[in-house]
């Protein structure tokens, strides 16, 4: 009887949230035959109990029904909505079977939600198509954007964890011979060469939208001038390769951009291939050459690429290429979390953040940390699409969508924090605590209590006056005898007043969690706040061992968290949001 008291009031108190404070008697019993399935041969038993807490219910006042359901059962206080993904638009001059994209990081650290967006959206569109993705290592700076060796594989399994399947994979830093072809090549069509100004001489040329004294060397000398740039003739800073722009351009970043710069790599060794090269090509080219030759088709990358498009579209003329369809889009950032990898990487060094998977960081491997599910990026990034516009997400939205997520999935558990131990009296040996798995689920937990049970519940839970009444979630109110301090810890005493869930709403008693003495665990919870991690011990339900590390779970008021790591007695997790 006292289980349909609590699941009658509970579906009574949702129903009449929904339709304005007023509870549907037919509609709230089939909320509680689909609870309670063994109540329906025997309905009648219970169908005036029901009337009466449909009555009651419907009595007070909507506000008053809302906090209610708030303080009990926030998690459905709020309907939940189907999320739809949005469809993608189709790409321009697409043809099905020839669609190639690709996603090129730059290994200098792994990736992140703005990363995973260009990745994703080249990996989806590659598979609308039934084309191709390619996956590119862009790893040519080794000394400004030095790449890091543990970043390859990292970001290839931040990739595979995201769904992200590519048909290729490259390396730039191995193809840098190649590089070199194509760069002859293009002096030979004249549409490069070797420039030996210094750089304060460079910017005042280009300033003036005129030519360094250089640019019009004949091909055989500009030739001569990249071999002995290959030899190590040049040191640093001592020759560029440039590519021929218009010098009139009205970005003057455009105006013959550097294709290649000489980068001493025994002071800076690069990862993969040593000091082999001391010649590196530049983003722009060595970007540009490889779309070409990987038969890239279409391109979609962040607005800031602009300019990079307006640059590689000079190479690609001077050598009779045609250029890939380009989708620019906007930025995507999160708020309150770094998505800088430059900041990331400060970070590390100055403040002992955890490299890559800090639960603080807004890389992909921090936020799975956190609880935050494919799934979710997913949806966010299908809602973004490819507009041009920059679009910035709350966490709060991220936690929404995440939570409709894991909602279904998360196994609710009862800890508390800054416990206080309360000795139950006189408590009958009949009674049992019955805890549901989940909300939606037809199974429970239950837990024989005894003649004098030992229970732990969060300090801010216990009444701190008035008639000292509360009530155990599963179990029934009890009211406070005694306190004391025993070696300096509070102890509180409590008697079963009664176990109808009328008697609590008479008093307006908020249902509280508990432990367990012989059944707690230690759970270490990690907080991320901003730029700062909370670490907080709780007492939970010894059951929450039986999770396997990764799954994501729901404490009862305080909200969503992932298992990090099971212990034979002990916990850790990481709080993901409420």
């Amino acid at each position: 009887m006292e289980k349909v008291r609590e699941t009658g009031f509970k579906h009574a108190l949702l129903n009449a949230v929904k339709y304005n404070g007023k509870a549907d008697l037919k509609a709230v019993t089939s909320k509680i035959i689909g609870e309670l399935p063994e109540i329906r041969s025997v309905l009648r038993e219970y169908i005036d109990v029901i009337r009466s807490i449909v009555e009651e219910v419907n009595k007070l006042p909507l506000e008053k029904q809302r906090e209610i359901v708030r303080s009990n059962w926030p998690e459905l206080l709020e309907e939940k909505k189907e999320v739809r993904e949005k469809e993608l638009p189709p790409l321009p001059n697409a043809v099905e079977g020839a669609v190639v994209t690709r996603f090129a990081p730059n290994p200098d650290y792994t990736i992140h939600l703005g990363n995973a967006r260009p990745a994703l959206l080249s990996y989806w569109y590659a598979s609308m198509y039934k084309g191709r993705m390619v996956l590119r290592f862009e790893d040519t700076d080794p000394r400004t954007k030095s790449p890091y060796p543990e970043a390859y594989q990292m970001i290839k399994q931040d990739l595979e964890w995201l769904g992200v399947k590519w048909s290729e994979e490259y390396v730039q830093s191995l193809r840098i011979p190649l590089f070199y072809e194509v760069a002859k090549k293009l002096i030979e069509k004249g549409g490069a060469y070797v420039d030996k100004c210094g750089e304060k001489e460079f910017k005042a040329w280009r300033k003036e939208g005129k030519a360094c004294p250089h640019r019009d060397l004949p091909v055989e000398a500009q030739l001569e001038e990249f071999d002995k740039m290959l030899s190590g003739h040049y040191g640093e800073g001592e020759a560029v390769v440039r590519v021929k722009t218009d010098l009139q351009h009205p970005d003057p970043s455009v105006r013959d951009w550097v294709a290649f710069r000489i980068i001493d790599t025994s002071k800076t060794p690069h990862p993969v291939v040593g000091e082999r090269y001391i010649v590196w090509p530049t983003y722009n080219f060595a970007a540009g050459v490889d779309d070409h030759l990987m038969g890239v088709t279409h391109i979609l990358r962040a607005k800031e690429h602009v300019s990079n498009t307006v640059k590689q579209k000079y190479l690609y003329d001077h050598m009779g290429w045609k250029y890939p369809e380009t989708i620019h889009f906007g930025r995507l950032s999160l708020e309150g979390v770094i998505l800088s990898k430059s900041k990331m990487r400060k970070m590390i060094k100055e403040s002992g953040v955890e490299a890559y998977s800090d639960p603080r960081l807004g890389t992909l491997s921090g936020l799975r940390r956190r609880g935050i599910t494919r799934e979710c990026l997913w949806r966010i990034i299908k809602d973004v699409g490819i507009k041009p516009v920059d679009a910035k997400i709350s966490y709060a939205n991220l936690s929404a969508i995440n939570r409709v997520i894991v909602d279904p999935v998360a196994n609710r558990y009862m800890a508390v924090e800054d416990p206080v131990q309360v000795i139950l009296e006189d408590v009958p040996e009949d009674i049992e605590a019955s805890i549901p798995v989940h909300p939606s689920r037809k199974t429970y937990y239950t837990y024989r209590l005894g003649r004098e049970a030992v229970v732990y519940v969060s300090s801010k839970d216990l009444p701190g006056s008035g008639n000292g009444l509360f009530r155990l979630m599963g179990v029934g109110n009890f009211q406070v005898t005694g306190a004391s301090l025993v070696n300096g810890k509070p102890v509180v005493t409590a008697r079963l007043h009664s176990r109808d869930q009328e008697e609590a709403r008479k008093h307006g008693l908020q249902i509280i969690q508990w432990v367990k003495d012989d059944e707690k665990i230690p759970l270490e919870l990690l907080i991320p706040e901003g730029m700062r991690l909370v670490r907080k011990t709780l007492l939970a339900e010894k059951r929450i061992l039986g999770e396997k590390e990764g799954s994501v779970i729901q404490l009862y008021r305080i909200g969503f968290a992932r298992i990090e790591r099971i212990w034979e007695e002990s916990a850790v997790a990481i709080y993901a949001h409420d």
